[in-house]
Protein backbone atom coordinates (compact mmCIF):
# COMPACT_ATOMS: atom_id res chain seq x y z
CA UNK A 1 0.00 0.00 0.00
CA UNK A 2 2.67 2.59 0.57
CA UNK A 3 4.04 2.03 -2.61
CA UNK A 4 1.03 1.55 -4.55
CA UNK A 5 0.30 4.45 -7.42
CA UNK A 6 -3.32 5.45 -8.32
CA UNK A 7 -3.93 8.04 -10.78
CA UNK A 8 -3.89 11.87 -9.58
CA UNK A 9 -7.09 13.69 -9.14
CA UNK A 10 -9.61 11.21 -10.40
CA UNK A 11 -12.69 12.87 -11.02
CA UNK A 12 -14.71 10.16 -8.59
CA UNK A 13 -17.64 13.18 -8.62
CA UNK A 14 -18.41 12.43 -12.34
CA UNK A 15 -17.85 8.84 -12.46
CA UNK A 16 -20.13 7.63 -9.50
CA UNK A 17 -23.10 10.92 -9.88
CA UNK A 18 -23.73 14.20 -9.44
CA UNK A 19 -21.99 16.49 -6.61
CA UNK A 20 -23.29 15.19 -3.13
CA UNK A 21 -24.11 17.81 -0.30
CA UNK A 22 -24.78 15.20 2.12
CA UNK A 23 -22.04 12.66 3.76
CA UNK A 24 -24.40 10.42 5.39
CA UNK A 25 -26.09 9.73 2.06
CA UNK A 26 -22.74 9.98 0.30
CA UNK A 27 -21.78 6.69 2.62
CA UNK A 28 -24.54 4.84 1.94
CA UNK A 29 -24.61 5.09 -1.64
CA UNK A 30 -20.26 4.64 -1.01
CA UNK A 31 -21.63 1.59 0.17
CA UNK A 32 -24.48 0.60 -1.96
CA UNK A 33 -21.59 0.76 -4.96
CA UNK A 34 -19.67 -1.73 -3.32
CA UNK A 35 -22.48 -4.28 -3.91
CA UNK A 36 -23.06 -3.08 -7.00
CA UNK A 37 -19.81 -3.34 -8.14
CA UNK A 38 -19.76 -7.10 -7.05
CA UNK A 39 -22.83 -8.09 -9.30
CA UNK A 40 -21.12 -6.97 -11.86
CA UNK A 41 -17.41 -8.21 -11.18
CA UNK A 42 -16.60 -11.60 -9.70
CA UNK A 43 -13.13 -10.77 -8.18
CA UNK A 44 -15.04 -8.15 -6.07
CA UNK A 45 -17.49 -10.67 -5.38
CA UNK A 46 -15.56 -13.11 -4.13
CA UNK A 47 -13.49 -10.74 -1.65
CA UNK A 48 -17.14 -9.71 -0.65
CA UNK A 49 -18.11 -13.09 -0.02
CA UNK A 50 -14.57 -13.84 2.11
CA UNK A 51 -15.05 -10.72 4.21
CA UNK A 52 -18.56 -11.52 5.01
CA UNK A 53 -16.93 -15.22 5.95
CA UNK A 54 -14.78 -14.09 8.13
CA UNK A 55 -16.75 -11.54 9.43
CA UNK A 56 -19.58 -14.19 10.78
CA UNK A 57 -16.90 -15.88 11.98
CA UNK A 58 -15.82 -13.30 13.96
CA UNK A 59 -18.41 -12.20 15.59
CA UNK A 60 -19.98 -16.12 16.36
CA UNK A 61 -16.53 -17.10 17.64
CA UNK A 62 -17.06 -17.68 20.87
CA UNK A 63 -19.85 -20.41 19.83
CA UNK A 64 -17.47 -21.78 17.39
CA UNK A 65 -14.34 -22.96 19.87
CA UNK A 66 -14.46 -25.71 21.60
CA UNK A 67 -11.95 -24.93 23.98
CA UNK A 68 -10.62 -21.77 25.26
CA UNK A 69 -7.52 -21.05 22.55
CA UNK A 70 -4.99 -20.37 25.65
CA UNK A 71 -6.24 -23.03 27.83
CA UNK A 72 -3.38 -25.76 28.12
CA UNK A 73 -5.30 -29.40 27.32
CA UNK A 74 -5.24 -33.03 28.58
CA UNK A 75 -6.03 -36.31 27.64
CA UNK A 76 -7.95 -38.44 29.20
CA UNK A 77 -5.25 -40.23 31.17
CA UNK A 78 -4.40 -36.99 32.33
CA UNK A 79 -1.51 -36.42 30.12
CA UNK A 80 -0.68 -33.83 28.39
CA UNK A 81 -2.14 -32.99 25.18
CA UNK A 82 0.80 -32.26 23.14
CA UNK A 83 1.47 -32.59 19.11
CA UNK A 84 -1.73 -34.52 18.62
CA UNK A 85 -2.94 -34.73 15.30
CA UNK A 86 -6.11 -33.31 13.78
CA UNK A 87 -9.41 -36.07 15.06
CA UNK A 88 -12.84 -35.41 16.64
CA UNK A 89 -11.95 -33.24 19.82
CA UNK A 90 -9.07 -31.61 17.72
CA UNK A 91 -9.94 -30.70 14.42
CA UNK A 92 -6.90 -29.18 14.03
CA UNK A 93 -4.82 -31.08 16.05
CA UNK A 94 -2.98 -29.37 19.33
CA UNK A 95 0.35 -27.35 19.32
CA UNK A 96 3.40 -27.95 21.57
CA UNK A 97 1.95 -26.38 24.56
CA UNK A 98 -1.52 -28.87 24.45
CA UNK A 99 -3.33 -26.20 22.88
CA UNK A 100 -6.65 -26.61 20.22
CA UNK A 101 -5.36 -24.65 17.23
CA UNK A 102 -8.97 -24.51 15.77
CA UNK A 103 -10.09 -22.57 18.61
CA UNK A 104 -6.99 -20.42 17.96
CA UNK A 105 -7.23 -20.20 14.69
CA UNK A 106 -11.03 -19.10 15.32
CA UNK A 107 -10.44 -16.38 18.03
CA UNK A 108 -7.07 -14.90 15.69
CA UNK A 109 -9.76 -14.46 13.40
CA UNK A 110 -12.02 -11.63 16.21
CA UNK A 111 -8.63 -10.07 16.51
CA UNK A 112 -7.46 -9.88 12.89
CA UNK A 113 -10.71 -8.27 12.16
CA UNK A 114 -10.53 -6.23 15.18
CA UNK A 115 -7.06 -5.03 14.03
CA UNK A 116 -7.65 -4.78 10.63
CA UNK A 117 -10.76 -2.66 11.07
CA UNK A 118 -9.77 -0.37 13.04
CA UNK A 119 -6.32 0.83 11.66
CA UNK A 120 -7.86 0.93 8.63
CA UNK A 121 -10.54 3.40 9.47
CA UNK A 122 -7.86 5.19 11.42
CA UNK A 123 -5.38 5.55 8.59
CA UNK A 124 -8.70 6.66 5.94
CA UNK A 125 -9.83 9.17 9.00
CA UNK A 126 -6.42 10.66 9.15
CA UNK A 127 -5.66 10.69 5.28
CA UNK A 128 -8.82 11.92 3.96
CA UNK A 129 -9.21 15.08 6.90
CA UNK A 130 -5.53 15.81 5.92
CA UNK A 131 -6.62 15.28 2.21
CA UNK A 132 -9.56 17.56 2.57
CA UNK A 133 -7.74 20.33 4.33
CA UNK A 134 -4.62 20.40 2.34
CA UNK A 135 -6.29 20.82 -1.34
CA UNK A 136 -8.90 23.07 0.06
CA UNK A 137 -6.78 26.04 1.91
CA UNK A 138 -3.02 25.67 -0.44
CA UNK A 139 -0.87 28.00 0.14
CA UNK A 140 1.17 27.12 3.44
CA UNK A 141 -1.27 24.89 4.90
CA UNK A 142 -0.76 22.53 2.18
CA UNK A 143 2.82 23.12 1.73
CA UNK A 144 2.90 21.93 5.80
CA UNK A 145 1.08 19.31 5.45
CA UNK A 146 2.79 17.64 2.45
CA UNK A 147 5.72 18.20 4.30
CA UNK A 148 4.35 15.47 6.88
CA UNK A 149 3.30 13.55 4.96
CA UNK A 150 7.07 13.40 2.99
CA UNK A 151 8.40 12.67 6.09
CA UNK A 152 5.69 9.68 7.06
CA UNK A 153 6.64 8.20 3.57
CA UNK A 154 10.29 8.34 4.44
CA UNK A 155 10.25 6.54 7.57
CA UNK A 156 10.97 2.46 7.57
CA UNK A 157 7.56 1.14 7.98
CA UNK A 158 8.26 -2.37 9.36
CA UNK A 159 10.92 -1.17 11.62
CA UNK A 160 8.90 1.83 13.06
CA UNK A 161 6.06 -0.19 13.97
CA UNK A 162 8.40 -2.73 15.54
CA UNK A 163 10.35 -0.20 17.53
CA UNK A 164 7.27 1.26 18.45
CA UNK A 165 6.12 -2.59 19.97
CA UNK A 166 9.26 -3.44 21.32
CA UNK A 167 9.20 0.42 23.33
CA UNK A 168 5.81 0.22 24.54
CA UNK A 169 4.02 -3.08 26.36
CA UNK A 170 2.94 -4.98 23.35
CA UNK A 171 -0.55 -5.13 22.30
CA UNK A 172 -2.28 -4.81 19.44
CA UNK A 173 -3.47 -1.27 19.88
CA UNK A 174 0.53 -0.22 19.28
CA UNK A 175 -0.08 -1.62 16.15
CA UNK A 176 -2.92 -0.21 14.61
CA UNK A 177 -1.39 3.11 16.34
CA UNK A 178 1.85 2.29 14.14
CA UNK A 179 -0.15 1.86 11.06
CA UNK A 180 -2.37 5.11 11.09
CA UNK A 181 0.63 7.15 11.81
CA UNK A 182 2.62 6.06 8.92
CA UNK A 183 0.23 4.87 5.85
CA UNK A 184 -1.91 7.49 6.39
CA UNK A 185 -0.06 9.81 3.58
CA UNK A 186 -0.87 7.82 0.39
CA UNK A 187 -4.57 8.80 0.76
CA UNK A 188 -4.11 11.86 1.58
CA UNK A 189 -2.05 12.92 -1.57
CA UNK A 190 -5.16 11.84 -3.76
CA UNK A 191 -7.61 12.38 -1.63
CA UNK A 192 -5.89 16.12 -1.72
CA UNK A 193 -5.70 16.39 -5.68
CA UNK A 194 -9.25 15.27 -5.96
CA UNK A 195 -10.08 18.16 -3.66
CA UNK A 196 -8.19 20.60 -5.60
CA UNK A 197 -10.17 20.17 -8.49
CA UNK A 198 -13.61 20.42 -6.83
CA UNK A 199 -13.02 23.58 -4.95
CA UNK A 200 -12.93 24.75 -8.65
CA UNK A 201 -16.77 23.30 -9.30
CA UNK A 202 -19.44 25.44 -9.94
CA UNK A 203 -21.42 24.03 -6.86
CA UNK A 204 -18.34 24.92 -4.47
CA UNK A 205 -18.64 28.64 -5.60
CA UNK A 206 -22.30 28.53 -5.43
CA UNK A 207 -21.97 27.09 -1.67
CA UNK A 208 -19.54 30.25 -1.35
CA UNK A 209 -21.87 32.96 -2.73
CA UNK A 210 -24.67 31.71 0.07
CA UNK A 211 -22.14 32.80 2.52
CA UNK A 212 -21.16 29.16 3.63
CA UNK A 213 -17.95 29.48 5.66
CA UNK A 214 -14.66 27.23 4.56
CA UNK A 215 -15.26 24.36 7.09
CA UNK A 216 -18.64 24.41 6.33
CA UNK A 217 -17.90 23.92 2.23
CA UNK A 218 -15.02 21.30 3.07
CA UNK A 219 -17.05 18.95 5.33
CA UNK A 220 -20.45 19.20 3.91
CA UNK A 221 -20.04 20.49 0.01
CA UNK A 222 -16.80 18.44 -0.75
CA UNK A 223 -15.87 16.11 1.76
CA UNK A 224 -19.01 13.63 -0.14
CA UNK A 225 -17.45 13.64 -2.88
CA UNK A 226 -14.31 12.25 -2.25
CA UNK A 227 -15.42 9.43 0.76
CA UNK A 228 -15.56 7.18 -2.66
CA UNK A 229 -12.24 7.46 -2.51
CA UNK A 230 -11.32 7.03 1.18
CA UNK A 231 -13.52 3.52 0.59
CA UNK A 232 -11.33 2.05 -1.84
CA UNK A 233 -8.07 2.52 0.76
CA UNK A 234 -9.96 1.12 3.18
CA UNK A 235 -10.94 -1.99 1.87
CA UNK A 236 -6.80 -2.45 1.14
CA UNK A 237 -5.92 -1.14 4.19
CA UNK A 238 -7.55 -3.70 5.94
CA UNK A 239 -5.62 -6.32 4.56
CA UNK A 240 -2.18 -4.58 4.99
CA UNK A 241 -3.01 -3.72 8.94
CA UNK A 242 -3.97 -7.79 9.51
CA UNK A 243 -0.36 -8.97 7.39
CA UNK A 244 1.61 -6.41 9.36
CA UNK A 245 0.10 -7.17 12.39
CA UNK A 246 0.96 -10.95 11.75
CA UNK A 247 4.50 -10.00 10.77
CA UNK A 248 5.03 -8.12 14.16
CA UNK A 249 3.70 -10.85 16.01
CA UNK A 250 5.88 -13.70 14.21
CA UNK A 251 8.67 -11.69 15.25
CA UNK A 252 8.31 -11.88 18.65
CA UNK A 253 6.75 -8.16 19.30
CA UNK A 254 3.16 -9.09 19.53
CA UNK A 255 1.08 -9.60 22.39
CA UNK A 256 1.39 -13.26 24.44
CA UNK A 257 -1.93 -12.87 25.91
CA UNK A 258 -3.84 -12.56 22.75
CA UNK A 259 -4.25 -15.07 19.84
CA UNK A 260 -3.45 -14.02 16.69
CA UNK A 261 -2.63 -15.48 13.23
CA UNK A 262 0.41 -13.84 13.67
CA UNK A 263 0.70 -15.89 16.92
CA UNK A 264 -0.24 -19.07 15.76
CA UNK A 265 2.53 -18.67 12.91
CA UNK A 266 5.24 -17.72 15.54
CA UNK A 267 4.49 -20.47 17.82
CA UNK A 268 4.48 -23.47 15.26
CA UNK A 269 8.21 -21.87 13.63
CA UNK A 270 8.86 -21.53 17.53
CA UNK A 271 8.14 -25.28 17.94
CA UNK A 272 9.64 -26.47 14.53
CA UNK A 273 6.47 -27.66 13.75
CA UNK A 274 7.43 -27.47 9.81
CA UNK A 275 9.94 -30.15 11.10
CA UNK A 276 7.83 -32.23 12.31
CA UNK A 277 5.74 -31.95 9.23
CA UNK A 278 2.43 -30.24 11.70
CA UNK A 279 1.21 -28.45 8.66
CA UNK A 280 -2.25 -28.61 9.87
CA UNK A 281 -0.57 -26.01 12.32
CA UNK A 282 0.63 -23.30 10.52
CA UNK A 283 -0.76 -23.91 7.26
CA UNK A 284 -4.50 -22.94 8.06
CA UNK A 285 -3.63 -19.44 9.78
CA UNK A 286 -1.04 -18.95 6.69
CA UNK A 287 -4.13 -19.51 4.30
CA UNK A 288 -6.70 -17.13 6.11
CA UNK A 289 -3.76 -13.92 6.25
CA UNK A 290 -3.65 -14.78 2.41
CA UNK A 291 -7.48 -14.87 1.96
CA UNK A 292 -8.29 -11.62 3.44
CA UNK A 293 -5.07 -9.69 2.00
CA UNK A 294 -6.42 -11.15 -1.55
CA UNK A 295 -9.84 -9.89 -0.78
CA UNK A 296 -9.37 -6.42 -0.11
CA UNK A 297 -7.68 -6.43 -3.63
CA UNK A 298 -10.24 -8.00 -4.98
CA UNK A 299 -12.73 -5.31 -3.71
CA UNK A 300 -10.30 -2.76 -4.55
CA UNK A 301 -10.38 -3.68 -8.37
CA UNK A 302 -14.07 -4.10 -8.51
CA UNK A 303 -14.79 -0.94 -6.94
CA UNK A 304 -11.25 1.20 -9.23
CA UNK A 305 -13.51 0.44 -12.33
CA UNK A 306 -16.61 2.72 -10.63
CA UNK A 307 -13.98 5.65 -9.66
CA UNK A 308 -11.99 5.25 -12.87
CA UNK A 309 -13.85 4.10 -15.39
CA UNK A 310 -11.89 4.87 -18.19
CA UNK A 311 -8.94 3.04 -16.91
CA UNK A 312 -11.49 -0.25 -17.79
CA UNK A 313 -10.55 0.55 -21.69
Amino acid sequence: MRGSVLPQAPDTALAIGRPRTNVFKSVSRSLGAVFSVARRDPYAAVGLVIYAGFALIAIFADQLIHNDPLEILFTPDYDLARNLPPSQDFWLGTTYSGRDIYSQLIMGTRSALIVGLTAALCVVAIGTVIGLISGYFRGWVDTLLMRIADIALGVPFLPFVIVLAAFLQPSQWNVVIGIALLLWPNSARVIRAQVMSLRERAFVEAARVTGAGPWRILFIHVAPNVLALSFLYASVAVGWAILTEASISFLGFGPSDTVSWGYMLQDAYASQALGRGQYYWFVPPGLCIIAIVVAGFFISRGYEEILFPKLKA
